[in-house]
């Protein structure tokens, strides 16, 4: 297979994070009136459906054995059903911004369950730096204010943000579970997992939630299509690509780049004003991205 090209790997690496990025937002405003199990059991249906007709329009068929459905579930549980719905859950008692921080850790599991199950890529010192840098970036973007969020005040409060970490645990778990579909077309896996997570959710936000029952606002409808078309399936298929040529720890990246766009999505539609260790955070976040990702899409060639 020809060797992907750099600059197009980051390109494609920066699209994935504005949309995973502006899903924040997203679920944020859906929850306002769509309770959290049955906005993302519509997210995953909806994901998933619309990946279903892209893939028969291109000709391709999901898998049939039980090992690769069973592979599905798995990452269904790990990249969808269980940490989407914790996050939503989550930000009816968290701030997007919160959720984005917590998240942020995502490569740091990563890095970590790789190290743990004897997994070594190249560049294991180098990207150690970029984890160190990405963390780094991210504190200074968001600065020591919102981790002193008023959110931790309330009783049970810490619950909310734990449940985000929890989320990105598993997402790291299922960057390096995903690495297994190197061999698929990306839409396949992403497809086959978000058709499994619908499975596991729908039948829960019926009994728990009787969604025929509720009046969601066009805004809550409005974020949830958004972030089902753009943020689910558009984002899975990229995610499943960028497995396959940045590897888990540099797909994971992504997720120091989202505090950045956050802050240039509130300062351009809010006026919100930009500290000057914001921009010092962007170019430690670019470094720990480049460190991150340099080693497994460019190697380096050994005599």
């Amino acid at each position: 297979m020809e060797k992907p090209r750099l600059a197009v790997e980051l390109a494609l690496l920066l699209l994935l994070s504005t949309l995973w990025g502006a899903s924040y937002s997203f679920i944020k405003i859906g929850v306002e009136t769509i309770p959290p199990l049955s906005f993302i059991a519509a997210r995953t249906a909806l994901a998933g459906a619309v990946l279903y007709a892209v893939l028969r329009g291109r000709g391709l068929r999901l898998p049939a054995g039980r090992a690769m459905w069973r592979a599905f579930l798995i990452q269904a549980c790990l990249n969808s059903a269980v940490p989407f719905t914790l996050i939503a859950w989550a930000e009816t008692r968290l701030g997007a911004g919160l959720a984005v921080i917590l998240n942020a850790t995502t490569p740091i599991f990563a890095f970590a369950m790789a190290a743990l199950s004897g997994r070594h890529p190249s560049g294991g010192a180098l990207r150690l730096v970029g984890v160190a840098c990405g963390l780094l970036g991210t504190g200074l973007v968001v600065g020591t204010e919102a981790l002193n969020a008023e959110a931790f005040a309330t009783p049970g409060a810490l619950l909310a943000p734990l449940a985000i970490l929890l989320a990105t645990a598993c997402y790291a778990g299922a960057a390096l579970f995903g690495t297994r579909f190197a061999g698929l077309d990306p839409v396949l896996p992403a497809c086959g997992s978000l058709l499994c997570g619908t499975v596991l959710l729908a039948p829960l936000a019926l009994v728990v939630d009787r969604p025929w029952q509720l009046a969601p606002s066009p805004a809550s409808l409005a974020a949830l299509l958004a972030l089902a078309l753009a943020s689910t399936a558009a984002a899975f298929v990229l995610y499943f690509r960028l497995l396959r040529t940045l590897g888990p720890v540099g797909a994971t990246a992504q997720a120091y780049l989202r505090v950045p766009i956050g802050v240039g999505i509130s300062v351009a539609f809010l006026g919100e004003a930009l500290a000057p260790t914001v921009w010092l955070g962007l170019i430690a976040v670019v470094i720990g991205v480049a460190a991150m990702t340099l080693p497994r899409v460019w190697p380096v060639r050994r005599r």
